[in-house]
């Protein structure tokens, strides 16, 4: 398919995760909606249906890509062969953006399903950096990092969250993906002040918003992307949108999924708190 048949819109206000879930109806109503992400290790390999899906998806809405195996805090070697597919993939369908996670995934061969998180140290920052940097090379591209969730933190770290990701932003010179439940997650879990991190944040490195609903489990706010987007985090949010700007910014729901409308209820939310 053709570059010059895809959508050229411009990536701006609320987006939607897209899900298999939705698929169908999105396809048959051409919903209203800005702009989509997708999932990209949703769609590795040659042909197959997803493919000729989400470049029916393309030819009607700008997409941004998402990646979650990248193991960018991995001791391993990168996996070369992960990031040539994303690279296939950007080059064929053209997203506004290719972003990944400020984690680990992976070590000593072994594949985890979690994103987890690092200790914040400068050698830390000096390793990733590096990784982000070779992968930016290859790419072609800059990439968005984000901010993951935790429930713990590490003795070792000399640093707290936010200088860390934007010292990484500023050695690797890529962007920052800021997931504003997960600094609510951080707040709940560890005492954190999410209005100060949100402050601190180097705006200008800021090139998306995630915005999703956790559950509260044992004492701990779990990142179960679930529910609806709760009062707390939108009230980071605002203060996100106050710091950054008109920033595109992105509903995500991965469990319990609810009819596609319920999403674009909360994106019809996010869209109105960027425009005031």
């Amino acid at each position: 398919m053709s570059s010059t048949n895809f959508s050229n819109k411009p990536i701006s206000k609320a987006g939607i995760g897209l899900r298999p879930q939705h698929l169908e109806y999105v396809l048959s109503e051409l919903p209203s909606i800005n702009w989509f992400e997708v999932l990209t290790d949703n769609y590795f390999g040659p042909g197959g249906e997803s493919l000729k899906e989400l470049e029916q998806i393309r030819s009607h809405y700008p997409i941004t890509m998402h990646s979650v195996g990248m193991s960018i805090g991995s001791s391993d070697p990168i996996n070369w062969d992960y990031v040539k597919q994303i690279k296939s993939l950007a080059d064929k369908f053209d997203p506004g953006w290719v972003s990944e996670h400020l984690c680990w995934t992976s070590a000593h061969g072994v594949h985890f399903h979690d994103l987890l998180p690092l200790p914040y140290t400068e050698e830390t920052i000096n390793h990733v950096s590096d990784r982000i940097s070779q992968i930016q090379d290859f790419l072609g591209r800059r990439l968005l990092i984000e901010n993951v969730s935790s429930y713990l933190s590490f003795e070792q770290s000399q640093m707290n969250e936010c200088e860390f990701v934007a010292s990484v932003a500023e050695k690797a010179d890529c962007g920052i993906l800021l997931d504003v439940n997960n600094i609510f997650v951080s707040q709940y879990n560890h005492g954190d002040d999410a209005i100060a991190y949100i402050k601190s944040i180097p705006a200008d490195r800021v090139g998306e918003i995630h915005l999703a609903g956790g559950e509260e489990r044992d004492g701990y706010m779990l990142d179960t992307h679930s529910r609806e987007v709760p009062e707390d985090v939108w009230t980071i949010y605002k203060a996100a949108i106050a710091h950054c700007g008109d920033t595109p910014s992105l509903i995500e729901w991965d469990n319990d999924i609810p009819h596609f409308t319920v999403l674009e209820q909360e994106a019809s939310k996010a869209t109105t708190i960027i425009r005031q």
